[in-house]
């Protein structure tokens, strides 16, 4: 180890130069995991939130679910009446809003029931009340982009009018910030015709005169229930359940956005150890004299494995510090302008692998270590 250190020291330079690759490398492999969790939290975090365990969708609606699949009253009772489970209905759209302050904004308007297992709550103001159906509480991203508790936001195009009554915690849908509304008010903001006559204060079609229809249904089943249940209620009421994480893929972008980001994350990882690999290839050639020399004065294979592998283990640790300080700091600094999103458990997950890696590619040379021939030193060679 002695040695080790002390070659590290004598050439500095290059060790520094390898070092600074070993940062780059490993701060941008923790951006990378950073972004990719902080993407899929921007896509499903709303969906995350949800206190359910299954989501039912209408059989046929094998992509974008929430968008193509259509729940009908009767599926929804039936459900409802199933022994052993939970359930709600749940609607999900995409739309657009404008405050009487002019702020216009997105937003995923999730229907659901007040006082069910999918209502939210709030953390500010008030919850959903089914005796005011035309209020809705806004995630923080909508309070972060001018929308106040008080507000009226109208829905363009409809003409809905809402009354922000509270506010809950960071959620959102397709990169787009989730608002809760009661399923009622969801079927008229879904089914409503832009332009329909208004019929009712606040509406421009009465609920009663629109499909009693969601997106799907919201499933909770208590721990170590069968879920052979669920499969035959499925054949009962003509739909197809899924875990909750499976719907994750049912949000817009969210399979494509994952592949895209893990490619990369793959390449990075499979680059780390060639960039180590080689290095430690040149300097394990450049330095033969000196390892034959210590061959010849006794030292054993071992001891000169332990010696690259110390040298390896400083540079790439040290390095791989480095790039997650960096890539922590850039979390820091960007907060919640960007879907980024490092907690300590992924950054250290992510960081352990680097440095297996980046070992894995130092251990490419020590094959040219262990069958250094100390002859060189006596002249064999010439």
């Amino acid at each position: 180890m002695f040695l080790a250190l002390l070659e590290l020291r004598a050439a500095r330079g290059r060790f520094l130069l390898m070092g600074s690759v070993v940062v780059l490398v490993s701060a941008l492999v923790g951006i990378v995991s950073g972004f990719t969790t902080g993407l899929g939290d921007d896509t499903v975090s709303a969906l995350r939130r949800l206190p359910a365990t299954h989501v039912a969708f209408a059989t046929g609606s094998d992509s974008d679910q929430f968008a193509r699949s259509l729940i009908d009253d009767r599926t929804a009772t039936g459900w409802s009446g199933e022994k052993g489970v939970e359930a709600t209905p749940l609607g999900v759209t995409i739309t657009r809003g404008t405050t009487g302050r002019g702020t216009e904004v997105d937003l995923a308007a999730f229907g659901v029931a007040p006082g069910a297992f999918t209502d939210p709550g709030a953390d500010g103001g008030r919850p959903l009340d089914a005796t005011r159906p035309h209020g809705v509480v806004v995630s923080r991203q909508l309070l972060n982009e001018g929308v106040r508790v008080g507000d009226t936001l109208t829905i363009d195009r409809l003409g809905i009018r809402l009354e922000v009554v509270g506010s809950t915690g960071r959620s959102s849908y397709g990169h787009v910030p989730a608002a809760y509304v009661t399923t009622d008010t969801w079927r008229q903001i879904r089914f409503t015709a832009p332009g329909a006559r208004t019929t009712a204060p606040g509406s421009p079609a009465a609920p009663a005169g629109l499909p009693v229809q969601y997106s799907a249904m919201a499933l909770r089943l208590p721990d170590g229930a069968d879920t052979a249940v669920l499969s035959a209620a499925d054949r009962r009421h003509d739909t197809a359940t899924v875990p909750l994480e499976s719907a994750f893929a049912a949000a817009p972008g969210y399979d494509g956005e994952r592949l895209t980001m893990t490619s990369i994350q793959t390449f990075l990882f499979l680059i780390a150890p060639l960039v180590v690999g080689a290095f430690f290839a040149v300097w394990t050639v450049q330095r033969t004299p000196e390892l034959a020399l210590l061959r010849a004065m006794g030292a054993s294979r071992r001891r000169l494995l332990g010696h690259t592998l110390a040298q390896a283990a400083v540079v790439v640790a040290t390095g791989t510090a480095v790039g997650a300080a960096l890539a922590a700091g850039l979390g820091l600094l960007v907060g919640e302008k960007v879907p980024f999103s490092l907690p300590a458990g992924t950054l250290t997950g992510t960081m352990a692998a680097v440095a297996l890696v980046g070992l894995a590619g130092s251990a490419l040379t020590l094959r040219r270590v262990t069958t250094v021939d100390p002859m060189t030193m006596l002249g064999a060679a010439r």
